[in-house]
């Protein structure tokens, strides 16, 4: 099991680095390059896109850098997200899988993008925010309510669809009340929407060093794929036959 109290005083040093040097600066890139280019569409009179065409049925990983795979070499393969891909296909399900992940995405910017995302169709939504407003220490309600506004959105557009929320931790640097009120959100929010849990996204990943890159939070490939485990743990319930469900 992980050592919860040892992974937070761990990630508490690189903290100021993340934020203020090269992670933070290349994330904020992402989120500049994304926004400008659903700018130009709007100022063109384009119509935006779906991230994927298919008629199968869509599986949504609407995340920030941990499901964009940020640092990998391939991250389309290597990310969660990738993972997952591959593992649905090995099972011989008929999904398709969207990596929705952009790098520096906090909840509030999450929900301004939510509507363009759900142009597409979603069956299953894998919602994966909130990483970075415990960073920033942003005040846990509205990180509650900017969470619930994405879920009303997905429901209000796809009210079929299910979805799964993946759990966060902060970090102890912003006090015990901070990261005491901020693990509670996703149960909380899990129970009052009667969606899925993944309790905590991390798991088993966070504080190793071999699973995490140099940042000491970005998982590493295999580190992706310890995390893409605690994913399908939630997932297999709702894309396997009921008689596989245990066994794989």
């Amino acid at each position: 099991m992980i050592n919860k109290r040892l992974f937070f005083q761990f990630l508490s040093v690189i903290l100021t680095y993340c934020l203020f040097t090269a992670c933070s600066n290349e994330q904020k890139k992402g989120v500049v390059k994304n926004e400008e280019a659903q700018d130009t569409k709007k100022e063109e009179g384009l119509e935006l896109e779906p991230i994927e065409k298919s008629t199968a049925p869509r599986i949504v990983f609407f995340g920030n850098s941990l499901s964009a795979g940020y640092g990998l070499d391939d991250p389309e393969n290597q990310s969660f997200p990738g993972i997952i891909r591959q593992r649905i296909k090995e099972n011989g399900l008929d999904y398709t899988v969207v990596n929705a992940g952009l790098s520096g995405e906090t909840t509030a910017a999450g929900k301004n993008r939510i509507e363009w995302t759900l142009k597409q169709p979603v069956d299953i939504f894998i919602l994966e925010l909130g990483g970075n407003d415990g960073l920033r220490g942003i005040d846990t309600e509205e990180t509650k309510r900017n969470l619930q506004a994405i879920i009303d959105a997905v429901n209000g557009k796809y009210p079929d669809a299910e979805i799964i929320l993946a759990g966060m931790e902060a970090l102890p640097n912003m006090g015990a009340d901070y990261t005491a009120g901020f693990r509670e959100v996703y149960p909380n929010l899990a129970k009052e929407n009667d969606v899925a849990l993944i309790p905590f996204l991390l798991q088993d990943v966070g504080g190793e060093t071999s699973l995490n890159q140099a940042d000491g939070i970005h998982p590493n490939a295999e580190g992706h794929k310890i995390v893409a485990d605690n994913v399908w743990e939630v997932l297999k319930k709702f894309v396997l036959p009921e008689k596989e469900k245990n066994s794989v």
